[in-house]
């Protein structure tokens, strides 16, 4: 744990670290687990101050097995494997989804480009997520504001916990929605898609000072789709790009 805390929350989420998902092996989920400890141990307590970019990669460095790093499970391009380091994008996702909850500008994030599993206790939306491969794709967080900010992230026995701390409160709350959320069906491929906005608040009073659209996400579906996911989707004529 860091010697300094700052005193604000800004807002806090977790993780349940063992999920059960069909066909992936136990022994990669307990490695990824291992390997989450190693990230948390790069990233917990770190300050993000005015001026200042937060850059996963930079932070955690490349993961290999002889920093400790296990093969875990993940995506590379739409399908799950083994890798050196799999499973860390659980770090980035709640990350992410933290600082859209601030005024955090987010100045470089890839989302996940398809629906891997079927839901199983979604608790925040889909596409809410940022992929990272060491090098190649980044999470990174600019703090433009006057406050710094801290990013607590550590283990316990069931769960992965997040929180986004700040010295000063700012003056607006970030809330985040999701919007047209729908199942497509091209052919015989199905497709996930919905929009996700950001509503800015102002703390004093409570009233909505702009809703912004942060992103329009689309991504094919892996999984055998359900009898419910069949009768919802609707029909396109051209494949989703």
């Amino acid at each position: 744990m860091p010697d300094v805390r700052l005193p604000n929350l800004i807002y806090q989420h977790r993780s349940l670290l063992l999920r059960s998902l069909e066909g992936v092996e136990g022994k990669l989920q307990r490695n990824k687990v291992v390997n989450l400890a190693i990230v948390c141990r790069s990233l917990d307590g770190v300050m993000i101050r005015p001026g200042e970019t937060f850059s996963f990669c930079q932070l955690v460095g490349c993961p290999t097995q002889r920093r400790g790093f296990r093969e875990g499970l993940e995506l590379s391009f739409g399908k799950p494997r083994s890798g050196i380091g799999g499973g860390i994008c659980q770090s980035t996702n709640l990350i992410y989804w933290l600082a859209l909850h601030s005024e955090l500008e987010v100045t470089e994030r890839h989302h996940h480009t398809c629906d891997p599993f079927p839901d199983q206790g979604r608790v925040l939306p889909w596409s809410t997520g940022a992929a990272v491969f060491f090098n190649y794709r980044d999470l990174q967080l600019t703090n433009n504001s006057s406050r710094t900010y801290q990013i607590r992230i550590y283990l316990d026995e069931t769960y992965l916990n997040c929180e986004l701390r700040v010295d000063v409160t700012p003056p607006l709350s970030y809330h985040i929605s999701q919007q047209q959320h729908r199942f497509l069906r091209y052919e015989n491929d199905y497709y996930r898609a919905n929009e996700i906005w950001q509503r800015h608040v102002d703390r004093r009073n409570g009233n909505t000072i702009t809703n912004i659209l942060v992103s329009k996400n689309i991504g094919r579906v892996l999984y055998e789709p359900t009898q419910e996911i069949r009768n919802s989707a609707v029909v396109i004529s051209k494949k989703p790009v």
